[in-house]
């Protein structure tokens, strides 16, 4: 190989994470959005499942056709409860949650700090290192979050949806650091099979909860589901994946501090949500703590 095309490869190389990032990015900031939008039409459990159902179905076929081999051993394993947190405990908090009235645009700025308890997750299972002055930067996020959850209390949004919202950002890390860990192949293999464990969680949820199971008739109700599959579960997660084989766990996580700046956008043009203006004073205090983590990290 020519020094020339090394050149050309290895520029490939290094933009081919970004691009990824910033598909994730894009996507993610409206899925809120759809999420919330879809709530009315269909029970978010239920949706939730036919979600993960019609997803796993794709992403088996796929997997088969790209010849992804199926993990083993302790892959396997981290792969199960990446599925069992991210798409079983992590989707059903979320959809309820944003069905108890959270705004979709505070919903993602709670998920800003994924990138904060990603690295206690990550250091704790000795993926990677963290420090005394990142430990004090996590701290700082979390006061954040805590000025979000006053500011949204003052509104009357429901604390049992915010402190949902809150426990399905840190299943969300807890799962990607075990997706990390696992060190999949392929990305349409690792998704297909925590899509297939997610769906019967959130179905049982769906049942305890004494949610209506029926297909939807219309499409204001297929409408949401479908675009949270193909956009979603097919486009930004297998990008993740996929992201998870080129950086850390952190580095990856940091699509949340992007998120929320799309989603607050969305919401306010699209559903004229308003979130409370010392909701605004926590969300500068996550992203500031997450971005000074990040530079931490890159020191």
């Amino acid at each position: 190989m020519t020094t020339k095309a090394v050149a050309v490869e290895a520029a490939r190389t290094d933009w081919a994470p970004y691009a990824a990032f910033l598909g994730s990015c894009a996507i993610w900031g409206s899925t809120f959005l759809a999420i919330r939008i879809g709530n009315e039409a269909v029970p978010p459990l239920w949706a939730a499942t036919l979600r993960l159902v019609i997803a796993a179905a794709i992403l088996s076929v796929v997997a088969r056709l790209t010849r992804a081999s199926f993990p083993r051993g302790a892959s396997l394993r981290d792969i199960a409860l990446f599925g069992f947190l991210q798409f079983g405990v992590n989707f059903g908090l979320l959809y309820w949650g944003e069905n108890a009235g959270v705004p979709s645009g505070i919903t993602a700025v709670v998920y800003a700090t994924v990138p904060l308890s990603t690295a206690l997750f990550a250091a704790a299972l000795g993926l990677e290192r963290l420090d005394l002055v990142k430990l004090g930067i996590v701290a700082v996020g979390i006061a954040g979050v805590v000025v979000i959850f006053a500011g949204q209390l003052g509104v009357g949004v429901s604390p049992l949806g915010l402190a949902a919202v809150l426990g399905s950002s840190t299943m969300a890390s807890l799962s990607s650091v075990f997706l990390k860990r696992a060190q999949s192949g392929s990305p349409f293999m690792s998704n297909a099979i925590g899509s297939a464990i997610g769906a019967p969680v959130c179905f049982l949820a769906a049942l305890v909860l004494g949610e209506t199971i029926a297909l939807p008739r219309t499409v204001e109700g297929w409408a949401p589901i479908l675009y949270l599959t193909l956009a979603g579960s097919l486009g930004a997660y297998v990008l993740f994946s996929w992201l998870l084989t080129r950086w850390s766990a952190t580095n990856a996580s940091l699509i949340g501090v992007v998120i929320p700046v799309i989603a607050l956008i969305l919401g306010a043009i699209i559903r004229d949500e308003r979130p409370a203006p010392l909701s605004f004073v926590g969300a500068a205090i996550v992203i500031v703590s997450v971005i000074l983590s990040l530079r931490r990290m890159s020191h």
